[in-house]
């Protein structure tokens, strides 16, 4: 079974969002589940947040950044072309009941995996305060999006071309010196992102919950690649996580095993681009 791209759409330079027939993904997802897809019978099997979804149209929605040989690779598809293998809802859906104030933070492509997590707190009746980053304001997504599901909404960006100058720690800090209180807080971005909200959290004893984006292969629980240490205990992110106690996370082993590809995934892209250029 294949699955048809339904549209798409280059929302910055660097990120492409699609909308893809699934059906039976979409009846079952929750915010903070994700799915692995695979281009072609012989690409590689990678992870993407399910940024959003449509149960009655049967479609979920994914937005990936061109950084590596198979985004690259699936940013050059179109509507109407269709994607080899895409499997899920996986990893453990995140319980949005009433938690009351929340902080919910969203750095780079991170914007896109909190956004569903903003929508159904929200809708669970929470207060959010929403805080998105990017290094420019031509990189900020999904600005309206969070803004239609969030009680607050601030931006930050790296070079200060829009919002607060800075990231998006440094905007919480302000809030949390002014005195404000939140009783859960929420992060999705890029690893040091995380650690440096969690370090700034832990300063105010403010639970604080994190969506980590490990290296996968299966999905399943099976390879153990995708493993973490939380807590002092071996967890694997696809099927205990993706999200977790964020004040428990090893972020010295995480940051370190993120890295272990790099070379290779490096030969892979320049390749990729090599071939294409000689088409």
């Amino acid at each position: 079974m294949a699955y048809k791209i339904l549209a798409r759409d280059d929302i910055t330079s660097e990120s492409v969002r699609m909308v893809v027939a699934a059906p039976h993904i979409a009846r079952k997802c929750e915010p903070g589940q994700f799915i692995i897809l695979r281009l072609d019978g012989k690409g590689e099997r990678i992870p993407l947040t399910i940024a959003d979804f449509d149960r009655d149209a049967g479609t979920v929605t994914i937005i990936f950044q061109k950084v590596g040989k198979t985004t690259y690779h699936l940013a050059t598809f179109r509507e109407g072309d269709e994607i080899s293998d895409f499997v899920g809802p996986l990893g453990r859906h995140l319980d949005l009941g009433r938690l009351g104030t929340v902080a919910c933070l969203g750095g780079g492509l991170g914007v896109a995996p909190i956004y569903p997590k903003v929508r159904a707190l929200k809708a669970g009746g929470n207060y959010v305060v929403s805080i998105i980053g990017a290094r420019r304001k031509d990189l900020v997504i999904l600005e309206e999006e969070m803004r239609a599901h969030s009680d607050e909404l601030f931006v930050t960006t790296d070079d200060g071309s829009y919002g607060l100058r800075g990231f998006v720690t440094d905007q919480l800090k302000l809030l949390l010196d002014e005195g404000r209180k939140f009783d859960t807080c929420l992060a999705v971005g890029p690893i040091p992102m995380m650690e440096a909200v969690c370090r700034l959290t832990a300063q105010h004893d403010l639970p604080t919950l994190v969506s980590l984006d490990t290296i996968m292969v299966d999905g399943t629980g099976m390879c153990g690649s995708c493993r973490v240490t939380v807590g002092g205990e071996t967890k694997f992110t696809c099927v205990d996580g993706p999200v977790f106690d964020g004040h428990n996370v090893d972020w010295v082993e995480t940051k370190r095993r993120q890295c272990r590809y790099v070379p290779q995934e490096k030969q892979a892209l320049e390749r990729f681009e090599k071939d294409r250029g000689s088409k």
